[in-house]
C-alpha cells in the first residue's frame, strides 16, 4: 500500500497562477484554481492512488506568528485566490477525499503528522508527500519520499542531501541559519546556504556547533565571523529553528480513514459551480473501475 499526502494550499496557489486559473463561473465567481486542484486530484486517483489526504491552511496565520512578527500572515494574497480557500476544502470533501483544514498549525504540520502515522503502519510500503516545499524535506527518510508533481521529481534522503547539502534531520537547522523568505524569517547574517550545509554536515544541529571558531574542525571561509554571529544570535537561531520544525502531534486520523471509496453526492453541486461536469463523470468512472 502507498499513501499520498498533498499540500492543498500549494496546489491552490499553483493552479491560480496557471493558465485557466482565472476562470469565472456564470455567477461571476473566480473558481479556476479549485477546479484545477480537483482535476489534479482525480488524475492522481486515476493513476492508482488509493489512500490520499489533503492538508490546507484554513487560515494563513498559525502559532508561529506569535513567535516571530514577520512570519507569513497572508497579507498580499490576491482576494480572488483567498476566497477560494474554503471552497477548496468543501470541494475536496465532496470528492470523497480526506481533508485537514489547519488553523492553529499549518498544512505542512498536518502533512508531517500524516507522514509519521503512515510510516508507522506496517502495511504501508511508501509514503509520498506531494509538495516541493523545502520544510517537508525534514520528513524524508525510510518509507517517506517527497514528490514535486510539477517537476515530476521524487526526492529520497540522498536527494535531499544532494539538493540542500544536509541530511533531512538537519533541514530545520539549515533553514534557521540561512532563513526562509517564503515563511518570513531572515536567518543569521553571513550564513549562506553552502556554508551552513558544510557546517551542519559536520555537526548536525545548531546546538552542537561550537561557538568558538578555533573549536571548529571543518574549514569554511569567514569561520571566526560566523561563529561570533552564531554566539551573539544563538537564541534567535533556536527560535528560527522552532519556526522551521514541523509540529507532528496533529490529529489526522488513521491510514484506513484516508482510503478513497468514491465521491459524495455533493460533488454534483460543486461540479456545476466549478463549470466542470467532467469531475462527476471521471470520479464515478474511477470508483467503478475499482469496484
Amino acid at each position: 500500500m502507498q499513501v499520498h499526502l498533498v499540500d492543498g494550499t500549494y496546489e491552490l496557489f499553483r493552479y491560480f497562477y496557471s493558465p485557466g486559473g482565472g476562470h469565472s463561473n456564470d455567477a461571476g465567481e473566480q473558481v479556476g484554481a479549485v477546479r484545477g486542484v480537483l482535476r489534479s486530484l482525480l488524475t492522481m486517483l486515476g493513476d492508482g492512488a488509493t489512500h490520499l489526504g489533503v492538508a490546507t491552511d484554513h487560515v494563513i496565520e498559525s502559532f508561529r506568528n506569535d513567535l516571530w512578527p514577520t512570519y507569513k500572515d497572508g497579507s498580499g494574497i490576491d482576494a480572488d485566490l483567498k476566497r477560494q480557500f474554503p471552497w477548496l476544502e468543501e470541494a475536496i470533501a465532496a470528492l470523497g477525499l480526506t481533508v485537514w483544514p489547519m488553523v492553529e498549525v499549518e498544512a505542512d504540520d498536518a502533512l508531517g503528522a500524516a507522514a509519521a502515522v503512515a510510516a508507522d503502519d506496517d502495511r504501508v510500503e511508501k509514503v509520498v508527500i506531494c509538495t516541493p516545499d523545502k520544510d517537508l524535506a525534514q520528513c524524508v527518510g525510510g518509507k517517506v519520499v517527497q514528490y514535486d508533481r510539477r517537476a515530476q521529481q521524487f526526492r529520497d534522503s540522498e536527494g535531499v542531501l544532494e539538493k540542500y547539502g544536509v541530511e533531512p534531520a538537519s533541514i530545520p537547522d539549515w533553514l534557521a541559519l540561512v532563513g526562509d523568505s517564503a515563511d518570513g524569517f531572515p536567518g543569521l547574517q553571513g550564513w549562506g546556504a553552502k556554508t551552513a550545509a558544510t557546517v551542519l554536515r559536520r555537526y548536525g544541529r545548531i546546538e552542537d556547533i561550537p561557538h568558538a571558531p578555533g573549536q571548529w574542525d571543518v574549514g569554511v571561509r569567514g569561520a571566526a565571523k560566523l561563529a561570533t554571529t552564531l554566539h551573539d544570535e544563538f537564541e534567535q537561531a533556536l527560535l528560527f529553528k522552532t519556526l522551521a520544525t514541523l509540529v507532528t502531534d496533529v490529529e489526522v486520523g488513521t491510514v484506513d480513514e484516508w482510503r478513497w471509496d468514491g465521491p459524495t453526492d455533493d460533488l454534483v453541486g460543486w461540479a456545476d459551480r466549478l463549470d466542470a461536469p467532467d469531475l462527476v463523470r471521471n470520479a464515478h468512472r474511477i470508483a467503478e473501475d475499482r469496484a
